[in-house]
């Protein structure tokens, strides 16, 4: 089940970047998105229901980490399909549409935080009640959605789990709308060094420098750290927040580029002491 996952969720992100780059309208481009989601949900779901999982693990593991991704990625072109449709004209009345988006998201957090601090916590112990088909219990959390959708392919809790990874991303794209419209253009200072490393590697610094407080003893947020670092060396970080997510969701050398870092000061300090 993990190698077939894999590979159809790879060729959906594939399918997905061919259009962002080909597509010229972009509400055309978002259609086009949605239908090749669907497409994706439609084979897995089919699949499943054809083979079934060999255990519970599989089965917990499908619905809490594997669906969501690909729902996910549906809510949040649907919403940005919604967003950019019934967008107002003039500054103004877009700058407040967009800030009564936000709410919408802050609110859902707000009507759902134990199940945050449950998913985000990495903890466990209820996985069997959330993410197996036919084990819901109606103490904990459920949505009337639940009750709507088709049993055989989902849980009480996988559509959440896809809410809150979709929410995630829908908050840095309306930022980004805010931040391209309504910020004014910064003066350009001397020549600026160029990033030549990979926007990955960036990507991870400016976190670790972050979660440091290192800027301003802490009183600032990833996305004015994030613009800094843009502005100073010249790149675009596109959407890091995603990035960052998919630096967390790595098996293995979560930190590949800062032990870079550390293993190669090391040795040219061990080189110069030698000499």
């Amino acid at each position: 089940m993990n190698n077939y996952f894999k590979e159809i969720f790879h060729n959906l992100e594939t399918a997905i970047n061919e259009l962002e780059i080909e597509a010229d309208c972009s509400i055309q481009r978002i259609e086009a998105v949605i239908h090749l989601i669907l497409e994706c949900l439609s084979e897995v779901k089919e699949r499943i229901l054809k083979k079934g999982f060999k255990n519970v693990d599989e089965e917990i593991r499908f619905f809490k980490y594997q669906k969501p991704t690909i729902v996910a990625k549906l809510i949040y072109y649907n919403a940005i399909y919604k967003i950019e449709t019934k967008k107002p004209y003039g500054a103004k009345p877009i700058r407040k549409y967009l800030n009564r988006e936000l709410k919408k998201l802050k609110r859902f957090f707000d009507n759902n935080l134990d199940f945050y601090k449950y998913y985000r916590s990495n903890n466990s112990f209820l996985d069997e009640s959330f993410f197996v088909r036919g084990k819901h219990d109606i103490k904990l959390w459920l949505d009337t959605y639940y009750f709507q959708s088709d049993q055989s392919f989902s849980t009480s809790h996988d559509y959440k789990v896809a809410k809150i990874i979709a929410n995630d991303l829908i908050q840095v794209y309306i930022e980004d709308q805010l931040y391209n419209k309504f910020q004014k253009d910064k003066p350009k200072a001397f020549k600026k060094l160029k990033w030549t490393g990979s926007k990955v590697a960036l990507i991870e610094l400016i976190y670790a420098l972050h979660y440091q407080d290192v800027f301003d003893k802490g009183n600032n947020d990833i996305r004015e750290v994030a613009q800094y670092f843009e502005s100073t060396f010249d790149i675009d970080l596109g959407n890091f927040y995603q990035t960052y997510l998919e630096l967390r969701n790595r098996k293995m050398n979560r930190t590949k580029f800062l032990d870079a870092l550390r293993e190669e000061l090391i040795k040219r300090m061990d080189e110069q002491d030698e000499k």
